[in-house]
């Protein structure tokens, strides 16, 4: 017979035993979807704060363009090719030739006029401007360049050696008069270019240069037209 304490001591301690028992049973049954639920817990904060890397360089902007528009077409190495690719132009942007005839009057008439949106980068500027005036301003024997061409290559076709030479000792005179006078007056340009804008960072040889090739060039040929008249003050 047994003591009843011992059944106590047993009814005691075998249902702990079972509880015990079943708590690790659940536990260790439980553990993976747990972990699982876990790790389906983490992984959806970490992606709710993280971007992941796209494994590549963000392109640039003009990559970016540079795919939109497509690739840049090679250089034509022919003329034939050249006019090819000008005619597909002209078809993908159709225009009629009195368009572009207008577009190209309406450019000249602008540049003529000495608007600064058409001018050539080395007509650009107020002290280029006021260049062009101050050699507009007066006659030069630079201006006589061009019909001084022409007398050498007609003299050259005379067959008489007297002209000939008559001709070229005049030519040779006006030249090294020419490039006396361009000297002098583009050191002169220079100076009153430098006192009127005295902000401005002027190059003598630059400007010096600007007003030969101005002053050699026909009054009516000059491009911008003169706005002054000779004898005129330019301030």
């Amino acid at each position: 017979m047994s003591r009843p304490g011992e059944h106590q001591r047993e009814g005691l301690e075998y249902p702990g035993r079972v509880r015990f028992l079943r708590r690790n049973g659940t536990a260790t049954e439980d553990t993976p979807d747990a972990e699982a639920a876990e790790g389906a817990e983490s992984v959806e904060s970490h992606n709710r704060g993280y971007t992941p890397g796209k494994g590549r360089a963000t392109p640039s902007r003009r990559e970016a363009e540079g795919k939109r528009r497509g690739p840049i077409a090679p250089p034509p190495r022919t003329t034939r090719e050249a006019m090819k690719r000008n005619k597909e132009l002209r078809k993908s942007n159709p225009q009629s030739k009195e368009e572009a005839r207008a577009k190209r009057q309406e450019r000249q008439a602008r540049m003529a006029a000495g608007d600064e949106r058409y001018l050539l980068p080395r007509d650009k500027g107020p002290v280029k401007a006021y260049v062009r005036d101050l050699v507009d301003s007066r006659r030069n024997l630079l201006g006589l360049f061009m019909p001084l061409a022409v007398l050498v290559f007609i003299a050259l076709l005379v067959p008489y050696p007297a002209i000939q030479q008559y001709a070229t000792l005049l030519c040779t005179l006006l030249l090294l008069g020419m490039v006396v006078e361009g000297f002098m007056s583009g050191r002169r340009i220079a100076k009153l270019a430098r006192e009127k804008f005295p902000k401005e960072t002027i190059n003598g040889r630059s400007i010096g240069w600007y007003a030969f090739v101005r002053a050699s060039q026909v009054r009516k040929l000059r491009m911008p037209k003169p706005r002054v008249k000779p004898g005129d003050a330019v301030n």
